[in-house]
């Protein structure tokens, strides 16, 4: 095997992306961390209301350790927020917790797509790690036993690029849920809602960023066996 640049053109615009949109989301955190909430409501407490909101007294809010490491948990029905969210009283951090309260609203609702996604974790796993291997594995034996092998880790990469498809009506709409219930519920002014915009939207973009990437790489990946095959 040998480097194809025609790779660049399948892999450089989506890791270009991917760089600008992380840039995008630190910018807007840094911004708006040192925004203070009017009703001086922190990240933990704007999660706690909205989950009461929704019905969920189950539901756990524990701090979690790591920069914007903020996840829900369903198999522990666990929302999990950063320390630069769990107790600060800042637009990015009640953004980002409402954030992650929707997708606890998901769960409970049995939102199809969050659901559809949890399924598909042990495939993605799978298919991400082995899935390119067996592809460059496939290539280089290709002369002696076939394309067949580098079409399965193909198959396998697949499932990592239908993950990341079905993430962003998942993102999207915990956004929608979040930017809802913010205003409704107390937590933040409609005039605050530019600052929660800016953050949610920008972490919006890193999803379409990581879809954008690996529907690419598996184009490329396509394209490279049937020119292989021809």
């Amino acid at each position: 095997m040998f480097f194809d640049p025609l790779y660049l053109i399948f892999a450089l615009p989506p890791m270009l992306l991917g760089l600008w949109a992380q840039f995008r989301v630190k910018s807007a955190f840094k911004k708006y961390s040192e925004v203070p909430t009017q009703s001086g409501i922190n990240g933990a407490e704007a999660a706690r209301r909205i989950l009461q909101r929704g019905g969920l007294t189950n539901v756990s809010i524990e701090p979690s350790h790591g920069m914007l490491s903020d996840h829900y948990d369903p198999t522990q029905k666990a929302l999990r927020l950063s320390d630069e969210v769990y107790g600060y009283a800042s637009i990015a951090a009640v953004g980002v917790a409402a954030h992650e309260a929707g997708h606890a609203l998901q769960d409970k609702t049995g939102y199809a797509p969050l659901q559809l996604r949890s399924i598909m974790v042990p495939a993605v796993t799978v298919g991400g790690n082995v899935g390119p291997i067996l592809f460059m594995i496939g290539m280089f034996m290709a002369g002696s036993l076939g394309t067949t092998l580098a079409w399965a880790g193909v198959l396998l990469f697949a499932a990592t690029s239908l993950f990341a498809l079905v993430t962003l009506p998942v993102e999207f709409d915990a956004s929608r849920r979040a930017k809802e219930l913010l205003v409704s519920q107390g937590i933040v002014s409609s005039s605050e809602m530019k600052g929660v915009n800016a953050v949610l939207d920008a972490a919006a973009l890193t999803y379409v960023a990581a879809a954008t990437q690996s529907i690419m790489q598996l184009l490329y990946f396509v394209m490279a066996l049937n020119r292989r095959e021809e």
